[in-house]
């Protein structure tokens, strides 16, 4: 969501019982010095992260906490489209958030001297091993997923039995035919938040999966030292682009103004069959605006092989701890808390999210049922967005932006591509 911000100040309740914190290692102390549950004294948690859809959710978890700790003000923040760059300017400056966010993967690496190792913690025995993955750097737990996600494209299957679509098709050639055939019922196919630079990403990570043969780190490790060109693989120099462009034909009339909340809007209003570049967290936002609507969820039609049209599953964006925090122990107490007691109830049931956590049930969701539906036959994609910096990935947004703008060339756009790679892919 563009440049949207939500600040939520609660006052946070002293008292962490024993009790709260034995969900996920027995009677192992939340913090390294075991914050008192006699201590009143009055503590502020400065709390800075992306992903705005899942603000109300925060709000719930900040409330309920305030039954257990009444000292703690947490002092929420979120945006999204200028997160990565705020939060740089914040730690340029000496004002690290005690509890910020990232992606997976490289960005584990790029915040690594900033991060608290959670390795000791209880929440770390209540993670996945899947969702612990993507959150480790040198045998060091340095994010918790904020969930484990589904990614893929959210479709309306009433908008498509009206055009006469019995179900999604799987291939690029069934879907230019499907296009063609909700236009003529009067009903456009796409809407795209091109506006934002993160929607690009997670279109091209089923193209990069791919393009891979199911190896997608190390190709995307190959473009990061120069050592493979995108142009060499046709499925990413040719057929994501191809998609991109078939998206902007049957979508949105001015699409780089299409935000994320212009999106969600077009999709849940019936304005639009198809809805591109989100992931599991967008259901929540969606039921909020039609109760009733039965949401279809499918990966990408990346080429005419109906083998490669599926979902992409994991754990992508991690919360992160300030090791230099001023409340160290009171941002552990607060996070152990929710991964471990009351997670298994606010995951599903609050947050509407596929949890990061072991024996907890899935959501009652339309996507998370999906998923299931897919995986009883199929394993899911992997979300190789992580396997490079997300400032390459906003800089390889806003270089398709100009493509769909007209003022790159396809050319131009994978010859940029190529060279951003190799600057912002990964640390150096």
């Amino acid at each position: 969501m563009n440049k949207r911000k939500r600040m939520i100040s609660m006052v946070m309740s002293a008292a962490m019982t024993a009790g709260l914190l034995a969900g996920c290692a027995g009677n192992a102390p939340v913090s390294e010095t075991g914050a008192s549950a006699a201590a009143a004294e009055e503590k502020e948690i400065y709390m800075f992260v992306s992903c705005p859809e899942n603000a109300d959710a925060i709000a719930n978890a900040i409330e309920e906490y305030k039954k257990v700790a009444p000292n703690i003000t947490i002092n929420y923040e979120t945006t999204q489209s200028d997160y990565p760059t705020l939060l740089k300017a914040k730690m340029n400056s000496g004002d690290t958030p005690d509890i910020f966010a990232s992606t997976g993967g490289q960005e584990m690496k790029a915040y690594a001297e900033y991060s608290y190792d959670l390795s000791g913690q209880p929440l770390a025995s209540s993670l996945t091993d899947s969702a612990k993955a993507t959150m480790t750097y040198e045998d060091k737990l340095l994010g918790i997923p904020v969930i484990s996600n589904a990614f893929g494209m959210m479709y309306n299957q009433e908008l498509f039995d009206q055009a006469g679509i019995s179900a999604m098709p799987a291939t690029f050639t069934e879907l230019e035919a499907a296009c063609e055939k909700l236009s003529a019922a009067g009903i456009q196919p796409f809407t795209n938040g091109y506006k934002e630079w993160w929607v690009y990403k997670y279109v091209f990570q089923n193209f990069i999966d791919v393009a891979s043969e199911g190896e997608p780190e190390a190709l995307v490790q190959s473009f990061i030292d120069g050592t493979a060109k995108v142009s060499d693989y046709p499925v990413l120099a040719e057929n994501y682009f191809d998609y991109v462009d078939l998206t902007v034909k049957y979508g949105d009339a001015k699409p780089l103004e299409t935000d994320l909340n212009a999106e969600i809007t077009a999709f849940s209003t019936g304005k639009a069959a198809m809805m591109t570049g989100i992931g599991a967290p967008m259901e929540p936002s969606v039921k909020a605006i039609s109760p009733e609507m039965k949401i279809s969820f499918c990966g990408y039609q990346v080429d005419e092989n109906p083998e490669h049209f599926f979902i992409v599953a994991g754990a992508e964006q991690a919360y992160r701890v300030n090791k230099d925090s001023k409340v160290l122990n009171e941002t552990l107490d607060f996070l152990n808390w929710l991964y471990c007691d009351y997670g298994k109830t606010w995951f599903p049931e609050v947050m509407n999210a596929i949890p990061p956590i072991g024996d907890t049930p899935l959501p009652n969701t339309d996507v998370a049922a999906a998923l299931t539906s897919f995986m009883e036959t199929r394993e899911p994609g992997v979300p190789s967005a992580v396997y490079s910096l997300d400032s390459f990935h906003q800089k390889f947004g806003e270089i398709m932006q100009s493509y769909v703008a007209g003022s790159k060339t396809r050319e131009e756009a994978v010859k940029e591509i190529e060279q951003q790679w190799t600057e912002l892919g990964a640390i150096e």
